[in-house]
């Protein structure tokens, strides 16, 4: 069974055992996944169109649990991040630091980077060989604290 119809399956149960936060989460996943279809008209999703949305939703819930802390929403902060761990588990998990810092050496090596300046370079190299796979952000700032030493 295919993402797209795990999480259509998954919404039914938790509407049947009436799991609220669940369903809401579920329910802005499948959203996202509709939008998608909407652009080209079919009628399922293939697990490579739905890892980048759920990548994406994840990030908007850290963002949202990040403003709900600074502006001392506790309870708002809790209700996100129970979503994101509905929607991290429909998500491939990300490479881990220490395969993250092996990707980021060899994309320096193959680019010939040698300062901060050669940043660009280096991630676009990282990222067009490991998008679906690496972390962004951890990987901009691997290839920052490499560069610099």
């Amino acid at each position: 069974m295919g993402i797209f119809d795990a999480v259509s399956a998954q919404m039914k149960e938790a509407l049947k055992a009436k799991e609220a936060t669940r369903l809401a989460a579920l329910r802005s996943i499948r959203a996202a996944f509709l939008v998608e279809l909407k652009k080209d008209g079919s009628e399922t999703l293939a697990d490579e169109a739905c890892v980048p949305i759920l990548r994406r939703l994840v990030k908007q819930r850290r963002e949202s649990i990040e403003a709900f802390e600074s502006a001392g929403r506790e309870d708002r902060a809790a209700e996100e991040r129970a979503e994101l761990e509905v929607v991290e588990s429909f998500a491939p998990s990300l490479a881990d630091a220490e395969t993250t810092r092996g990707w980021v050496k060899e994309a320096i090596d193959s680019t010939g980077a040698s300062a901060p300046k050669d940043m660009g370079r280096v991630m676009g190299a990282l990222m067009k060989a490991h998008k679906g796979d690496i972390d962004g952000a951890v990987a901009r700032e691997m290839v920052r604290e490499i560069l610099e030493d």
